[in-house]
């Protein structure tokens, strides 16, 4: 079986992009969606994936951080996984991928040495040893790296926003609404206002990517405010 595993921390996130990535490369994947709160590990359609897994079958992510975002947790997860068979592949970090790692053992050193000297033959044996030992541990931290950098740009976003919200804050600018604002719609009107008051292209300090989440709405909605505002602006 091949199973496509997509996670959002908040249902307010889009989830669709995941799902799309992973069913163009495999189209007959089974997608599990998964909804919860990134600051736990806490995912029931994970544990339950988990514990219904066979020898052999395969789970597709789209990217690293949507396995974890824990870099300890991610990497003993894989591990045990790897251990049990199944095979693990990340649309965008592809050198992590478990087939990879297989390489790595498959081509370890297997050199037989008999020099009718015992020990001379320990010497090379113990030599090889170590050289194998030492490719399996690199090919293990490639795969812890990737886990820590996707918990690094986690924790490096959340560090960015609020740079940016409080120096928003020292400019007199408030997060979200002014009180009394009259809605014509939450989703568009709230977004526009944070829009206005966080994104660069208003003179603000975030990214769109970052404003993207304060508002909680798609890519999508998001663009189609920010073009909406330019043109009242004009």
């Amino acid at each position: 079986m091949i199973y496509g595993y997509c996670r959002v921390s908040t249902k307010h996130q889009r989830i669709t992009r995941q799902v799309t990535n992973i069913t163009e490369l495999y189209p007959e994947a089974t997608i599990i969606k998964e909804f919860y709160t990134g600051t736990t590990q806490n995912r029931p359609l994970w544990d339950k994936l988990v514990k219904q897994l066979a020898t052999g079958d395969t789970i597709v992510f789209d990217s690293v951080s949507r396995m974890s975002r824990n870099a300890e947790e991610g990497f003993k997860d894989y591990k045990t996984l790897y251990e049990s068979g199944i095979n693990l592949i990340f649309i965008n970090e592809p050198l992590i991928n478990s087939s990879i790692f297989d390489s790595t053992k498959n081509n370890l050193l297997e050199i037989s040495v008999q020099t009718g000297n015992s020990a001379v033959d320990d010497y090379f044996k113990g030599n090889i040893t170590l050289i194998n030992n030492l490719l399996m541990s690199l090919a293990e931290e490639q795969i812890k790296s990737a886990f820590l950098q996707s918990e690094k740009e986690v924790t490096d976003l959340h560090t960015r926003i609020s740079q940016g919200m409080r120096e928003s804050k020292k400019k007199g600018n408030k997060i979200g609404l002014e009180k009394g604002t009259t809605l014509i719609t939450d989703k568009s009107v709230k977004c526009k206002e944070i829009i206005k008051k966080h994104a660069q292209d208003f003179g603000g300090t975030l990214s769109d990517k970052e404003v993207m989440i304060l508002c909680k709405v798609s890519r999508n909605s998001y663009y189609k405010y920010k073009r909406e505002l330019k043109v009242q602006n004009n």
